[in-house]
């Protein structure tokens, strides 16, 4: 079920966040930006992993930290390949992917709650109205609620209860 939320996504208590990168990303604008600065080893082993794996638009990438919290990347932006390259603008073809490989993700690992914002809306530059209806087919039928932040307050939680 889909519950869409006004607050700060940082003070989620949902049991993983999910949000979108591009492979190769700096983590240095929007929500990666603060996900970096408050959790900077996983930004560290993205690094390892795209180098290692060269992942494509459209996959995902879940980190676990060791406080337990999960972070689901989603690959919905244009890689940036060339060292102090930007990422390139979002795609629904990516966004679409990735939240399809998400939703298996969440009913593999049986995760118990998710938060994610208005996703590759940001800096992706995508159309909310284009991108919600891909979260509602993709997430909209888990058994689990899904909080869509589509209000960003910063320090203010959001109200999660289902």
């Amino acid at each position: 079920m889909i519950i869409e939320v006004q607050g700060d996504i940082l003070l989620s208590k949902a049991a993983a966040i999910a949000h979108g990168v591009a492979p190769n990303d700096h983590f240095d604008s929007g929500l990666a930006l603060s996900l970096r600065e408050r959790w900077p080893a996983m930004v560290k082993d993205f690094r390892h992993y795209c180098q290692t794996n060269h992942p494509k638009s459209g996959e995902i990438w879940a980190w676990g930290g060791a406080d337990g919290r999960r972070i689901i990347n989603l690959m919905t932006q244009a890689a940036a390949y060339q060292h102090g390259e930007k990422p390139g603008a979002a795609a629904l073809e990516n966004v679409n992917h990735a939240l399809k490989a998400l939703a298996k993700l969440v009913a593999s690992e049986k995760l118990a709650s998710l938060a994610l914002p208005k996703l590759a809306t940001g800096v992706g530059g995508l159309d909310w109205r284009d991108v919600k209806p891909l979260i509602e087919h993709h997430l909209g039928d888990l058994k689990i609620p899904v909080y869509v932040y589509t209000v960003f307050h910063a320090g203010k939680v959001g109200a999660e209860a289902a």
